[in-house]
This record gives C-alpha cells, sequence and structure tokens, in this order.
C-alpha cells in the first residue's frame, strides 16, 4: 500500500469584508448564466476551452479517480452526426415517449425536437463518466462516487465557460449512446452529458424564468 505524501496548502485567507465583497460578486456574476439555445458561430480560440477544461479537471473526485472524460468537438462533420442522431433521439421523446405532463413542464422553455446549435456553436464538449479505469495492462481500476465526481466537475466546468464569457447549454438527449458511438468511445465510459458552448447570436433570447428563494431551498440548523 503506497504511503501518503503531503504538501503545504495553496490558501489565501481574506478578510470578512473581502469574502463577503467575492461571495456577492461571484452570485451576481453566476446569477446572469442562462441556458442559451440560439448561438452564433464565431470562433472561440481553444486555449480557452482548454483552461476552462483545466478548472473542471481540479474538481474533487472519490479517491482522486478523476473519473470523467472531456471530448472536446469542432468538427463541422462530426457536430452534423451528433445532431442528426439527438433530434432522432428528440424526436421519439417529444412524439412518443415524454409523459404529457413532462411535456406540459417543458412548454414554457419553447424546447423541442429541432436541435440546430448543435452544428451552429463552435464547440461541443462530450462529458463521459468512466464506470472503472484501465490501467496500462488492460486490468480495470475501481472507480467511486463516479455520478458525484462528475456532476462537480460538470458544475466546475459550466461556471468557468461562464466566468470566461462564453454562453452554453447543457443537452441530454436520452438515451445518449450514440454518443459513445460517433465519437469512439470505450466501454468504459458512458455518456453523461453534452455541453453546447460558444458566444450567444445576437437576437438570442431566453425564456422567463425565477429561481426558487434561498429560504425554500436551504435549512440552516
Amino acid at each position: 500500500m503506497a504511503q501518503p505524501q503531503f504538501v503545504p496548502l495553496d490558501f489565501t485567507e481574506y478578510p470578512v469584508e473581502e469574502m463577503a465583497r467575492r461571495a456577492a460578486e461571484f452570485y451576481a456574476e453566476m446569477r446572469r448564466r442562462r441556458s442559451v439555445r440560439h448561438f452564433s458561430d464565431r470562433p472561440v480560440p481553444r486555449t480557452i476551452i482548454e483552461d476552462c477544461l483545466r478548472a473542471a479537471n481540479s474538481a474533487p473526485s472519490g479517491a482522486n479517480k478523476q473519473p470523467w472524460h472531456f471530448v472536446v468537438v469542432s468538427d463541422a462533420e462530426t457536430k452534423r452526426r451528433i445532431r442528426i442522431a439527438a433530434e432522432a433521439e428528440e424526436r421519439a421523446f417529444y412524439e412518443q415517449r415524454a409523459p404529457q405532463e413532462w411535456l406540459d413542464d417543458l412548454a414554457p422553455l419553447g424546447t423541442g425536437p429541432d436541435k440546430p446549435f448543435l452544428e451552429t456553436a463552435p464547440y461541443l464538449i462530450a462529458i463521459f463518466a468512466q464506470r472503472y479505469g484501465l490501467r496500462p495492462d488492460g486490468s480495470k481500476e475501481q472507480h467511486y462516487y463516479v455520478q458525484e465526481s462528475v456532476g462537480i466537475a460538470t458544475g466546475m466546468l459550466i461556471a468557468a465557460l461562464h466566468h470566461a464569457g462564453l454562453a452554453m447549454l447543457t443537452h441530454t438527449p436520452s438515451p445518449m449512446s450514440c454518443l459513445s458511438e460517433i465519437l469512439g468511445r470505450p466501454q468504459n465510459e458512458r455518456p453523461y452529458l453534452l455541453l453546447v458552448v460558444g458566444y450567444p447570436a445576437p437576437e438570442a433570447t431566453v425564456p422567463a424564468l425565477s429561481k426558487k428563494p434561498l429560504e425554500e431551498v436551504t435549512t440552516f440548523v
């Protein structure tokens, strides 16, 4: 068993007033984040995406196994294939599988089976969860708290992209197995989420929504 090794913590402590200012500013910035469905095809420098992914990769994970893999898609033909497959699943969902209550809940969002943004946006980031790892000799390596770990990394990626000044949409075609096939991912990975990333179109609009107040979603004891 490997012996634990430790290094000094890199931590900056701020005065309480500075902490309050930083917390309020971050909340104000994140409050502006919205799911966007109208994207511009303006290019985004790859270095910006790379740094956002580095931020996501710094997320905590069970036993530090980092059970995620990000596939960044900018190739037009691959985006087209993803759109065709996703729209086929979406049409089946909207026309056959979705219960009426679900469709009623989606109605205020103005969503539907057509997903042109999958081709328009400069980047699609497919996030895969690794059910187990593979060692160099091909043997399996146990992963822990995969769902939780990948969820945290995804949230950090969304925050990083927004902080960088980009718009995004979390897209989850169901089922998402088409992503594994199109992107050639191994058996130990399963699609977790597809992020559509880029600049919003000049005419972009978003639904008029509100978030639950803090007292409705939080309990202090």
